[in-house]
């Protein structure tokens, strides 16, 4: 217990509650822990949503179907982050998205309605909780905002360029969180297309890469 403590502490959610607290938040929060495989599915689109999830260990993916059935991915989720607090806020019934292990990990699910409502004892670490619930919501705008800006580019390369700028913030070297199947379906660009895009941008001196490793010229 004392080390599910520590790894949910680090999550912004329960920025400023202490562990004594933690512990007395999760009672009220009727919050749960499930352990899931490599590509096990955590919420299917379409299911109903009740409840809000917390990554403890390894990482998710969320991902949306498009007309055709094919998957596309929409972000990369790693310890400390939640997701379901979008649809559940906004009040959606139904999830429009599928949220998927992307590796063997362990998630933590929290009744939605216990976390955006005060308990009867109107505990001052709850309405933190809820303090910390409104700033990822306004963190979690401003990604969306940041994709929007993305995708708004016409070409591969222009997407590409403004993906990298906006992800190494002030550093030359950096590390993105996705491989190039991931990345292109980020961008909603044929993987092929986007990988000669990349080698042309090393030729002309734009960029160095390995991997998901990252370096502006």
């Amino acid at each position: 217990m004392q080390k599910l403590f520590e790894r949910i502490q680090k999550s912004p959610l329960f920025l400023g509650i202490t562990a004594e607290d933690l512990d007395k938040l999760l009672s009220c929060l009727a919050a749960k822990t499930k352990q899931f495989r490599k590509d096990e599915i955590i919420l299917m689109s379409a299911d109903t949503v009740n409840f809000i999830g917390l990554v403890i260990t390894g990482n998710v993916r969320v991902l949306r179907e498009d007309a055709a059935g094919n998957r596309l991915m929409v972000t990369e989720l790693s310890a400390g982050d939640i997701f379901g607090e979008v649809f559940v806020c906004a009040g959606l019934q139904q999830s429009p998205v599928t949220v998927q292990a992307g590796c063997e990990c362990e998630v933590m699910l929290m009744d939605y309605r216990k976390i955006i409502t005060t308990c009867s004892s109107a505990c001052p670490f709850h309405t933190k909780l809820i303090a910390n619930m409104l700033k990822l919501l306004a963190q979690k705008n401003l990604m969306l905002n940041q994709k929007i800006e993305i995708l708004s580019k016409r070409s591969t390369r222009e997407k590409l360029l403004c993906f990298l700028d906006i992800s190494r913030g002030s550093s030359k070297k950096f590390t993105i969180p996705y491989n190039r199947e991931e990345l292109a379906q980020y961008l909603c660009v044929d993987r092929s297309a986007m990988s000669k895009e990349l080698c042309k941008m090393r030729d002309e001196g734009l960029l160095l890469f390995e991997k998901n490793r990252f370096e502006i010229r």
